[in-house]
């Protein structure tokens, strides 16, 4: 992420996306298929990393193997296979998207972390060494055992969320840059899918 400023002085805070080019690698429509929608690629391939089959699909788009595939069905750009989309095409300044990507990976946390839970912190009761466990978890004599969905330590992370109504805040044509106000899931350099 970084900062900008508009055209009031604002400082605002950015996540810098590149957008493209993506190349159409098959039109889909209702008569053929049971559906209108675009099936885009995006990210260059090696193509002995490639399935054979995969690499004769992109040779019959007339491109080299790409590394995300994806359909759009509600895309209302007349184009033919092979033809290249821009980010300037798709998205304009003050444009409302929602971005969906996959969250960075924190492997086994805590009931602290992971749940929010506040820890025994004072220490009293006994505690010692013990500030951030979890605390008692089963029921009395009734239960007699730990209900199912109990907030407990785990994995954490690697899950896939959108984000919807963020606002473009500028966009970079010769570059394919977009830049989009706030924070979108992910590490660095991860894929994300930004929709209208």
């Amino acid at each position: 992420m970084t900062s900008i400023y508009d055209n009031n002085g604002k400082n605002i805070a950015v996540t810098i996306i590149e957008a493209g080019p993506c190349v159409v690698t098959q039109v889909l429509n209702e008569d053929s298929d049971g559906y209108a929608a675009l099936q885009l690629a995006y990210g260059d391939r090696k193509p002995k990393n490639t399935p054979a089959a995969l690499v004769g699909h992109f040779e019959k788009a007339g491109t080299t193997p790409k590394h995300k595939v994806l359909e759009f069905r509600n895309m209302n750009l007349p184009k033919t296979l092979g033809d290249v989309i821009t980010v300037s095409e798709v998205f304009a300044e003050g444009d409302k998207v929602v971005v969906t990507g996959t969250t960075k990976g924190k492997g086994f946390q805590g009931v602290v972390k992971r749940h929010g839970f506040g820890g025994v912190m004072q220490q009293t009761h006994g505690q010692h060494n013990r500030l951030r466990a979890p605390g008692s978890l089963g029921n009395s004599s009734f239960a007699a055992k730990v209900m199912k969905g109990m907030r407990m330590g785990g994995h954490m992370g690697t899950d896939q969320v959108k984000v919807r109504r963020l606002q473009v805040v500028k966009v970079f044509p010769d570059q394919n840059l977009i830049l989009i106000k706030g924070a979108v899931p992910g590490h660095k350099g991860a894929y994300v899918v930004i929709e209208k």
